[in-house]
């Protein structure tokens, strides 16, 4: 069977999969150019992460398709229902870049509460002085309050992380009531702790210092996070968005950076990727990051050894 991995597989996966039998191509195919492809190789698999979609004319238009797999956790660039429909299998890969995406959101809240993004863009004036007096207002993480909206895989390793460093974590998720956590603190230490979660979102920014979104995009395009939200907020709060573009209002979000609402900012995610809102890559108080959540050496070798073991287990090997 032939694979066609279109935003790429890492090694560990191809070695996975070619062991087995198959055939992997890993040549990037412009989206344009896609559906033909896929009928004159005869592909059979399609593995794509996010720059790749896979909607209903593709589907149509070839009838080859035994299984589409997506290199990440969110499939809102599939039209999975439709796929599964027409009886194509479609599969993910929840748990492999939990971990990944975790640590990069400790990365923004660490970079926006000490102005990390914005300070570095400006050393080049070797004014110390000046320099010193801008970013010298930083805050620490420990003792805030971090409410995390979305409890899944990747909200629950960011509350370990959030933990170990002193945060009070608030969780919000509407279907996971309540989660225990097994943290591993390192040297071989471990500790486990109870989060009961919590079913308004209104509630629990009231009081949040720091806010991190991990929930898909909601199916009618309406942001999660709008004005009226922010309102709701204290003044100062600093927001991560690592989850999916259009979850926050990039306008409204905008507007309370600009009012001093919110703090600062950190996107990994926007809504017209790969060409992002200009205000949002030049504002002083944002930190911006090409979604990257997933891109590490270790959670791509995950991931593709993920993938590859799913296939084998629906195909066999060849």
């Amino acid at each position: 069977m032939k694979v066609l991995a279109n935003d790429g597989i890492s090694q560990a996966g191809i070695d996975v999969l070619t062991n087995a039998g198959y055939e992997v191509l890993t040549e990037k195919v412009e989206q344009e150019n896609l559906i033909d492809y896929i009928n004159q190789e005869n592909i059979e698999i399609l593995l794509v992460r996010s720059a790749t979609t896979v909607r209903k004319d593709l589907i149509d238009a070839c009838p080859n398709l035994k299984l589409i797999g997506r290199g990440g956790v969110g499939m809102d660039n599939i039209d999975v229902d439709y796929a599964r429909e027409k009886g194509i299998i479609v599969i993910n890969t929840p748990g492999s870049s939990s971990q990944s995406v975790a640590e990069l959101v400790m990365g923004h809240l660490f970079s926006i509460s000490r102005f990390l993004h914005d300070s570095f863009k400006n050393m080049d004036s070797g004014d110390f002085k000046t320099l010193k007096k801008k970013y010298g207002k930083g805050v620490e993480l420990r003792g805030k309050n971090l409410t995390i909206i979305g409890f899944g895989r990747i909200g629950q390793s960011l509350a370990k992380y959030a933990i170990g460093v002193g945060m009070n974590v608030t969780a919000v998720d509407l279907l996971i009531p309540k989660a225990t956590l097994e943290i591993e603190l390192g040297n071989g230490l471990k500790t486990s702790i109870d989060i009961e979660t919590k079913k308004s979102i209104s509630d629990a920014i009231k009081d949040a210092d720091y806010i991190s979104l991990h929930i898909p995009k909601q199916e009618d395009g309406s942001a999660v996070i709008g004005e009226k939200e922010f309102a709701l907020m204290k003044n100062g709060v600093r927001i991560v968005n690592a989850a999916r573009g259009g979850v926050i209002d990039e306008d409204a979000l905008i507007k309370a950076l600009d009012s001093g609402k919110v703090a600062a900012a950190g996107l990994d995610v926007f809504e017209n990727e790969p060409h992002p809102k200009e205000e949002l890559l030049s504002h002083p108080k944002i930190a911006c990051t090409p979604h990257i959540g997933a891109a590490t050496v270790e959670a791509q070798a995950r991931i593709g050894e993920e993938l590859a073991e799913t296939i084998i287990s629906h195909f066999g090997k060849h």
